[in-house]
């Protein structure tokens, strides 16, 4: 589960199973990512009322540059402190104890991606944004995983040489002007076909149930069928560094389980049961009773 795309620094990724009576039970991991948003055409594209800035790709280079730059500043501050802390702990009662930085919250939520432990997810739909987000990763040696690349078809071996993970979608965009009509939905392939681990991704909340079928989609135009199951199972697992608990029908994983009365890619399949943590989830919801309520009338 992701924050907001609109914002340039929206928040922290959390993994999460949709089961639960709150947020504590239905929370996985915490803070498994960072999404940074070089989404400049989209911010421009707003109206003046939403608007939000900066829109530029030179002003959301600087503006997330500036967090890094802040963030290692405060690091070091935090390493002077430590450093001057274990020089006065002696029996030399004359040394004054040092006073430590004051606490920055954003910033020391940023220090576990500067540190290199956690990925950031670099967000970019045009290849020069993409570019400049991989760039400014590379500069402070940030581990990332790529997203919402659509329209990367003409640097496309330059997105397969950076060996990242990609999140594709949405896979049912329109292609750019002097894009062939295909180019979107035959990227999730290309990108397979070249050794890149893709993973889809729903976005908005309302198409989650139409997650399995963007895969189905991507099979029409060259992505093999078990590579696109995949692709919304074991891969997103692997990338979030969860696949020992979830993502496969293995002895010691999780029982996460669908049973359908297909193909779970196609549309015409029938969802009949679902296991979440091995617990049966009741199959009723507002949209099935008012089939049951209104149907064949």
């Amino acid at each position: 589960m992701a924050p907001d795309s609109s914002d340039t620094l929206p928040g922290q990724d959390a993994f999460i199973q949709l089961d639960g009576r709150s947020s504590r039970e239905m929370l996985l991991m915490k803070d498994i990512a960072l999404p940074l948003n070089f989404t400049g055409e989209q911010r421009r594209n707003e109206t003046w009322e939403k608007r939000k800035f900066p829109s530029t790709r030179m002003g959301l280079a600087a503006q997330l540059r500036q967090a890094f730059l802040d963030a290692q500043d405060y690091k070091q501050k935090l390493a002077d402190y430590e450093k001057k802390k274990s020089e006065a702990t002696g029996d030399d009662k004359d040394k004054k104890a040092p006073t430590p930085p004051k606490r920055d919250l954003k910033l020391e939520a940023l220090l576990p991606y500067v540190d290199g432990e956690r990925p950031i997810v670099l967000a970019a739909q045009e290849g020069s944004d993409l570019e400049t987000a991989v760039a400014l990763a590379r500069e402070f040696n940030l581990k990332f995983v790529l997203n919402h690349i659509s329209h990367s078809q003409k640097i496309l071996d330059y997105v397969v040489s950076l060996k990242a993970p990609v999140i594709v979608g949405p896979i049912y965009e329109d292609p750019k002007p002097e894009e062939r009509y295909d180019a979107v939905y035959r990227l999730p392939a290309m990108l397979q076909q070249r050794g890149v681990k893709i993973v889809f991704a729903s976005y908005d909340a309302h198409n989650v149930r139409n997650l399995p079928y963007a895969a189905g989609y991507a099979t029409a135009f060259g992505l093999p069928h078990d590579e696109a199951l995949k692709a919304i199972t074991l891969n997103a697992a692997e990338v979030w560094g969860v696949a020992d608990q979830l993502g496969s029908l293995d002895a010691g994983k999780t029982a996460n389980v669908v049973v359908a009365s297909g193909d779970p890619l196609d549309v015409k399949t029938d969802v009949k049961q679902v296991f979440i943590a091995g617990r049966e989830i009741p199959m009723t919801n507002r949209q099935t009773m008012l089939r049951d309520q209104y149907g064949g009338k």
